[in-house]
């Protein structure tokens, strides 16, 4: 067999059609916590630089890796131990760089989790202790300290001829490895504004949120600024309380909006339909073509005591199939996302047909909604 291909046919016209049942989907309120952020409690994120040591032989090879020779030597230096003029050989130490998120209002002597990643040639960081660590902002201050044991949720193994990882063995945690040692200044209490950060900004989310706070409070506080922010002025009784405000802000229902959107993934198959999505008046007829070439070589000789040659020729065979039960679905105008299911199941479509035929139908401009690939 020589080659085998496949073709998908989509077949698009305006035509008359039954009207399907509508079938109206229950929207789901969430609550303002779940949608939203309020501006200025955050995480900071840290960064530092600092050495494992205690490896079995998996470290980073300090003849070849120069800024951990000189942290190793640098090291040693503040000890009290001049190590300039010998020749360090040891495979036991890393360097590694070490990362943490300081939640918002974690005071001095709280600790936090930390992540360790080594930067140079080392290939296991498991069993590994990380040496005191100063972690920075983004302002340069030091903000923690980390040290303590690696914890690797890896495993590695390696012979003569094999070697088998599972997992990455060249990063480790360490939790609540970290101490805080400065606090970032944040006074809850002096604020007189609110703003109420939307994580998926929306015209219509921000101007629900602000509707609901209003109702819900008896004021006119609240206002959608723009289609990701709303401002909240602090009532009079709630000054210095702001803790009860945004207790009650953040446990209100609100129904969220969204795009009307497809998401298609082609690399597996996968594709996610918005409830929103609607279709304009249109037919699909969907089918299947198959050409099956095949080639068959036999041998030629010629007659006996002729001057002929023997050579190798091949037939070739072509099998056109065509699936016989294609059908045709005509879709009515304003269709819902669980009509539009329904309708190609009735064609029986699989996942890559229907990839095919949601695109085909936003080439057409009947589909109202966005598509994207991913």
């Amino acid at each position: 067999m020589k080659i085998l291909k496949k073709f998908n046919f989509v077949a698009f016209a305006l035509a008359l059609c039954w009207n399907f049942g509508s079938a109206h989907m229950a929207y789901a309120s969430s609550r303002i916590k779940d949608i939203a952020d309020f501006e200025g409690i955050r995480d900071n994120q840290l960064v530092g630089y600092g050495l494992v040591v205690g490896l079995n032989g998996t470290g980073d090879n300090i003849k070849s890796i120069d800024f951990a020779k000189e942290s190793i030597i640098s090291l040693l230096d503040q000890i009290g131990i001049n190590a300039r003029d010998g020749q360090l050989k040891s495979k036991n130490i890393a360097a590694v760089m070490v990362t943490a998120n300081l939640p918002a209002f974690a005071r001095q002597g709280s600790r936090i989790d930390v992540i360790v990643s080594a930067m140079g040639d080392a290939k296991n960081l498991q069993g590994g202790t990380l040496i005191a660590t100063p972690l920075s902002g983004a302002d340069g201050q030091v903000y923690a300290v980390a040290q303590g044991q690696l914890a690797v949720n890896a495993v590695s193994a390696q012979g003569a001829n094999q070697s088998i990882f599972k997992g990455v063995p060249t990063s480790g945690k360490i939790p609540n490895g970290a101490i805080v040692e400065n606090e970032i200044p944040f006074v809850l209490d002096d604020m007189s504004e609110i703003r109420i950060a939307l994580r998926n900004p929306d015209f219509t989310t921000s101007r629900r949120v602000s509707d609901a706070i209003n109702a819900n409070l008896g004021l006119n506080i609240a206002k959608a600024t723009d289609p990701g922010t709303v401002t909240v002025d602090v009532p009079e009784e709630y000054q210095g309380k702001l803790v009860d405000l945004m207790t009650r802000i953040e446990q209100l229902q609100v129904q969220p909006d969204q795009l009307a959107k497809v998401v298609i993934d082609e690399s597996s198959g996968i594709v996610v339909i918005g409830k929103d999505v609607k279709i304009n008046k249109l037919a699909i007829a969907q089918g299947n073509l198959t050409i099956k070439i095949t080639e068959a070589p036999f041998v030629s000789q010629p007659l006996p005591f002729s001057d002929g040659e023997t050579i190798v020729e091949t037939d070739t065979f072509i099998d056109v199939q065509e699936d016989k039960d294609s059908k045709l679905t005509v879709l009515n105008t304003g269709v819902s996302l669980q009509e539009l299911v329904d309708g190609l199941n009735a064609l029986g479509v699989t996942p890559r047909d229907l990839i095919s035929i949601l695109q085909a139908i936003k080439a057409s401009g009947a589909l109202q909604a966005d598509i994207e690939v991913i």
